[in-house]
């Protein structure tokens, strides 16, 4: 999201290709997702779309690290284990959790390992970026629902992720405080993190996709270029949803 490099930054190289093969996740004798094999690219973002229950929230999880796969693998570069790019991605929840501190405490709190003066420079720096400039000093829990999600957005930002999962983080908006948050994955896109994004918005894939992962109860149905998706999605299961036909 930040608009020219920290000294501080890491060196983030050969994090991707993130290649999925094999995915399977069962619970309770229940197969949640099965056989889901792609390979994401670095560029811009990928949307994972589908309809309730489809497996696209579960997906995100596995791919990000934070639930282990029953069956499959997730792969990240060349040579690149699961313990680096913990390190080198973010993951931001639909809800997201803040710190019972200020808005500025909370991006400090992911900068701890920067010299202080740096340390509270380039907090203030990355709220201005995101539009929160002004709230430094509010507690977080004080801000509004879009002005929370854009400074979780902001704190996993800040470290400098390779790349970074979005949990539907315009859900329950307003239209101004969804396009803030779309400014911000934008920004954040165009800065050369790459985006995995999980939303039941078709307009907001619309406007913010470079590709599309479709899935379907919770198996791959699709891997899509953004334009052909939207013009003439492969499957069946994928027209009927942008048709209005299957529970979003």
């Amino acid at each position: 999201m930040l608009d020219r490099p920290s000294p501080y930054a890491p060196i983030l190289a050969g994090l991707l290709p993130l290649q999925a093969t094999g995915i399977g996740v069962v619970r309770a004798g229940k197969a949640l997702l099965s056989d889901i094999s792609f390979r994401l690219v670095a560029g811009a973002p990928t949307v994972i779309m589908g309809a309730n229950g489809a497996g696209k929230s579960l997906l995100l999880r596995v791919l990000h690290g934070l639930i282990a796969p029953t069956t499959g693998t997730i792969t990240w570069g060349t040579g690149v284990d699961t313990d680096v790019a913990g390190r080198r991605s973010a993951l931001v929840f639909q809800r997201p959790t803040l710190l019972r501190r200020s808005a500025l405490a909370n991006i400090e709190f992911v900068l701890s390992h920067r010299p202080r003066a740096a340390r509270r420079q380039s907090a203030q720096e990355t709220l201005d970026q995101a539009g929160l400039g002004h709230l430094a000093s509010t507690p977080a829990r004080q801000l509004s629902g879009g002005e929370q999600q854009r400074l979780a957005m902001a704190r996993a930002l800040a470290s400098y992720p390779e790349v970074l999962f979005l949990d539907e983080p315009a859900a329950s908006l307003d239209p101004a405080a969804t396009l803030a948050v779309e400014a911000l994955i934008k920004r954040a896109s165009g800065s050369g993190t790459k985006v995995i994004l999980v939303t039941h918005d078709i307009g907001q894939a619309r406007r913010l996709a470079g590709e599309v992962v479709f899935l379907a109860g919770g198996r791959l149905s699709e891997v899509t270029a953004a334009d052909d998706f939207f013009k003439q999605p492969c499957s069946a299961t994928a027209r009927a949803y942008l048709a209005g036909e299957l529970i979003v």
